[in-house]
């Protein structure tokens, strides 16, 4: 998915130097490449207010950010789980109708999902990233991952993410992608030794793709949706990266955007995202990053073979069979991690 593209490090350590912003200027803290330039033109020229964007690369990094109270952040892109653990800390300012209108076009399920310090922003689901020159055959299951044919040997790209890491394993195992427990936790390792000699990397697939040394030679990845797009724009071979969902399911994934409680310009604040949750930015939003509104308003002005594409809106079936993200335990986040640091001595 887009959201998971680099940003650069001088962009993340901007923000503990952004100081007291004028009154005319929001700070928007976001993965990079994740709006629509024409949306923040638009309401600049509209307001006159313009919109600084501070870029973070991982979830860590955005929740010490905010979690700092002199980051000056107005406005920030979470998870779902993010925009209840900083709402019930009073970091976010609480949504209604009143205060963000455009949200009477999103749908309870959404909402409630953004726990009611967030309007939901884009949603989209983990899969399979692949090269269709290379891999002729579309993936279907997540064995094709995590037992790969043996010519796609050293062409395999994972991610060493406590969560999403070990998302492919739990499904085909039948458990919760949010487990907690030991046994279950070593069943999933099990899966992950037998699938690591055929691993190249355990650097996400955006950062290992721009490697000179190693990019050429990954043909098959972890990834969010939307990340082929970014894959595509990097080899500079329009399609040749493909996304697919497998059949067993998969992790469905929000991410909302917030207003920070301390923002001083939080009613322009409010002011802007409720300018980005109307149909028609949402709608633009939307085709111009190839990814998911929801917006109910917004879909009805998506061409039918954008919402009819798989790789975009993914289908019913699968997301009845996907599942969402909670908060892990503290031991399984400590299991996971040694899990993960582990892997390279399997390949």
């Amino acid at each position: 998915m887009l959201k998971k593209t680099i940003a650069a490090a001088t962009l993340l350590s901007a923000t503990f130097t952004v100081g007291v912003a004028r009154a005319e200027t929001l700070n928007l803290l976001i993965w990079e490449a994740y709006i629509d330039q024409g949306i923040i033109d638009r309401f600049t020229k509209e307001t006159g207010v313009e919109i600084r964007q501070t870029y973070y690369d991982s979830g860590d990094a955005r929740d010490e950010i905010l979690s700092d109270p002199a980051s000056n952040i107005d406005l920030a892109v979470v998870g779902e789980n993010g925009a209840a653990l900083f709402g019930k800390r009073g970091i976010l300012e609480p949504l209604t109708d009143t205060n963000v209108p455009s949200l009477k076009d999103y749908s309870e399920q959404w909402r409630s999902r953004c726990a009611g310090y967030a309007l939901p922003y884009l949603w989209g689901t983990m899969g399979i990233v692949y090269r269709s020159d290379m891999v002729k055959q579309t993936p279907t299951s997540w064995n094709d991952l995590m037992a790969p044919k043996p010519e796609l040997k050293k062409h395999i790209a994972m991610y060493d993410d406590h969560n999403e890491a070990f998302i492919a394993p739990l499904v085909l195992l039948g458990k919760s992608i949010n487990a907690n427990d030991n046994e279950t936790l070593k069943a999933a390792f099990e899966v992950m030794k037998k699938q690591a000699p055929f691993v190249l990397t355990y650097d996400y697939v955006i950062t290992s793709i721009q490697n000179p040394e190693i990019g050429r030679n990954i043909y098959m990845a972890l990834a969010y949706s939307g990340d082929q797009h970014v894959l595509n724009d990097k080899a500079g071979t329009p399609g040749v990266w493909r996304y697919a969902v497998p059949k067993e399911g998969t992790l469905s994934w929000l991410d909302c955007m917030a207003v920070t409680s301390a923002s001083p310009r939080k009613d322009l604040a409010l002011k802007f995202l409720n300018f980005v949750g109307a149909p028609e930015s949402a709608a633009t939003n939307a085709e111009s990053l190839t990814m998911p509104t929801a917006s109910s308003a917004a879909l009805k002005l998506i061409p039918a073979e954008t919402r009819d594409n798989p790789e975009i809106y993914t289908p019913d079936d699968i997301l009845a069979k996907s599942q969402y993200q909670e908060e892990l335990s503290i031991q399984s986040v400590q299991t996971r991690r040694r899990i993960i640091s582990s892997m390279a001595n399997f390949q």
